[in-house]
């Protein structure tokens, strides 16, 4: 191609990048709520809803029909053409959704001879039945009388007693596992059996009798002699179980109910995560809260807060994401950079200000005793567990209004939100979600643990996250010992292919995006073989159609190595985010990606997406977040057509 040929064809794709970024920019102001900021729907798999209609007919409360046909509805539709359901979008099968959407669906009163039905019993029976089912999943059914307690894991309410020092202990897992652990252990001692007022069961899922029904297996993540010693251990206490002391478990149980009423979060809910929540309701209701005691009446109420209701549908959400959604579109907003998009991000982080934990030393503080807080949580309201990517989001967003003439209004948070985030590096260099130092990894082979996600370690995402807010706030290798560190641990955990494991996004484009974004703020060199080969890694996984595109397969445990995918607006929109962080803005690569992203856009602005591109817990859950296909591809338009009406092609801020 000529160079006048390059100039005409460059003029009808500045034209269309202009039209697409002002069409994506008008739908996402679209979303915004009155106070200014930004959620989106927050989806996960069947599993969520379908234990949403298990809970209310456990506590035996009033059949709400029209909810329940919505709940139905939706059930429905995202079954698999084999009959089970899945984790995410294109996955094949899970047993342990299957079996808890099966048993929603027949509470609600879809009849067990009915097509679906049927398809769905025959694909759990072929693959050995419910017995397949994960530890959460078969304390479900103890609850129901479906299983007895011995299909579960010991788990003694005696644990909320355990010194520090001791290897099983509330500070050694991570702040979900904490949340959902407590008030659980309640409920394995006390054994409660649902009310279950329509007597519905779900024995037919199983091959055996469901009462004969022993231990969980090994998960495959598990060390066959970690797994044999703790499977010991529960043996004994299944033993000597009857003969704990009368007083010290009345102790333990009392401490797990102040541990949980103090952390009750208002309507938000405890941890602000479904299965904590509902935990919390179930030992209420067993504990005898009458029905209008405030703990009980907060608790339930922050169940029902995430439904989402539609006219013929209805899910509820694992939790809600504002502080996380509206950051990022914030950022999104101030690279499209028109006086409305401005504004609009302005009001969004004086909406973020006042959410800043100041005031709540939450559990961190027990490996962290000293450190001032100054984080942000995902959720509306959770002080107890602020975590280190929303506080990286929030303080780049402050930092880059800062930088357009926001004055010093955000001085103060953004000082407290870097404060806290440099206590809670972890000793390796990187940084995790919500603790610093997590790192008891033998605790993944108790035999409750079969779902692998008891910890939370440092990861490659978050730590980059946190390298460029450092960076963006002016820091240097040379000037801060953290912020070098962090860029060394990043070195360090680059794969041979030359990308980033992904924990919160999936998955190695999100963790290659996270980083590339990281080592350009920090200074590292577009032609350093770090970024080098990152970028020729991105390059070499763009597919035919101009995206890109990865699933939630990639994190399997025999993972050999990128896998081809659909392409999507998400994953196309980190990728190109990535080039140009390593200063591949005119490569071939990210003009494709360009035009694919403009090709896919919809009339309405945005982009269809129904795939699961959000990180829960790799191989048990995964997230779709409904706002990830449309503030990300206007982003990554938006920055693409911003440098290159520049000279110079770098991006100067951290992500």
């Amino acid at each position: 191609m000529t160079l006048d040929e390059q100039k005409v064809d460059a003029v009808p794709m500045a034209t269309a990048l202009e039209g697409s970024i002002a069409a994506a920019s008008r739908a996402v102001l679209n979303y915004r709520k009155p106070d200014g900021h930004w959620v989106f729907e927050l989806e996960a798999d069947a599993t969520i809803p379908a234990e949403y209609v298990l809970l209310r007919h456990y506590l035996a409360e009033p059949i709400n029909a029209e909810l329940e046909a919505k709940i139905g509805n939706y059930l429905r539709r995202i079954q698999n053409e084999n009959g089970g359901w899945s984790l995410f979008y294109g996955h094949e099968f899970d047993m342990s959704a299957s079996v808890k959407a099966y048993f929603a669906l027949k509470m609600i009163g879809d009849s067990v001879d009915a097509p679906h039905m049927v398809r769905a019993r025959e694909a759990m029976l072929s693959r050995g039945g419910a017995v397949k089912s994960n530890v959460f999943t078969r304390i479900m059914l103890a609850m129901f009388g479906v299983l007895t307690w011995r299909a579960v894991p010991m788990m003694p309410v005696e644990i909320m007693l355990l010194p520090r020092w001791f290897p099983f202990h509330l500070t050694k897992m991570s702040y979900w596992a904490r949340t959902v652990i407590v008030p659980l252990l309640v409920l394995m001692h006390k054994k409660p059996l649902a009310r279950n007022p329509l007597g519905v069961t779900v024995d037919e899922l199983f091959v055996e009798d469901p009462k004969s029904i022993g231990m969980t297996p090994k998960a495959a993540h598990q060390s066959q002699t970690w797994f044999t010693g703790f499977a010991i251990i529960d043996a004994v206490l299944r033993v000597t179980d009857p003969f704990f002391p009368k007083k010290s478990r009345q102790r333990a149980i009392d401490k797990a109910v102040a541990f949980i009423t103090e952390r009750l979060n208002g309507v938000d809910g405890l941890g602000a995560i479904f299965p904590a929540m509902a935990n919390t309701v179930m030992v209420y209701d067993l504990l005898g809260y009458p029905k209008d005691h405030p703990h009980y009446v907060l608790a339930r109420q922050s169940v029902e807060n995430l439904l989402v209701i539609k006219d013929d549908e209805a899910y509820c959400q694992p939790c809600v994401s504002p502080i996380w959604d509206t950051a990022l579109t914030a950022h999104a907003m101030m690279e499209v950079g028109g006086e409305k998009e401005v504004e609009s991000a302005n009001v969004a982080l004086d909406w973020l200000k006042p959410r800043q934990v100041l005031d709540v030393e939450g559990d961190w503080i027990e490996k962290r005793p000293g450190v001032r807080p100054g984080g942000w949580a995902f959720q509306y309201n959770n002080a107890h567990y602020p975590d280190l990517d929303d506080t990286a989001v929030v303080v780049m967003a402050m930092d880059r209004a800062r930088g357009r003439g926001a004055g010093e209004k955000y001085d103060e948070a953004i000082a407290r939100g870097r404060e806290w985030l440099l206590g809670l590096q972890s000793k390796d260099g990187g940084w995790a979600a919500f603790d610093a130092d997590n790192l008891e990894y033998y605790l993944n082979n108790i035999p409750f643990a079969d779902h692998g996600a008891l910890l939370d370690p440092p990861t490659e995402d978050v730590t980059a996250r946190c390298v460029s807010m450092l960076a963006q706030l002016g820091e240097t290798a040379a000037t801060n010992p953290a912020l070098a560190r962090g860029i060394e641990y990043l070195r360090r955990t680059q794969l041979a292919d030359g990308s980033w494991f992904g924990r919160w996004g999936v998955n190695y484009i999100y963790g290659t995006w996270s980083v590339l974004c990281a080592l350009n703020a920090a200074g590292i060199a577009h032609d350093d073989p770090v970024i080098r080969k990152a970028a020729d890694w991105l390059v070499a996984i763009q597919n035919a159609d101009g995206g890109w595109g990865e699933d939630g397969n990639s994190y399997r445990l025999d993972y050999k190595g990128y896998e081809r995918s659909e392409s999507t607006a998400s994953q196309t929109a980190w990728a190109t985010l990535g080039l140009m962080a390593a200063g591949r803005v005119d490569d071939s690569a990210t003009q494709r990606g360009m035009a694919y992203l403009i090709k896919m856009q919809n009339k309405d602005g945005l982009w269809t997406e129904p795939n699961y591109t959000g990180g829960g817990f790799p191989r048990v859950f995964y997230l779709r977040y409904h706002g990830y296909s449309k503030f990300f591809p206007l982003w990554a338009l938006a920055r693409y057509r911003n440098l290159r009406n520049t000279n110079s092609r770098f991006v100067g801020i951290g992500m």
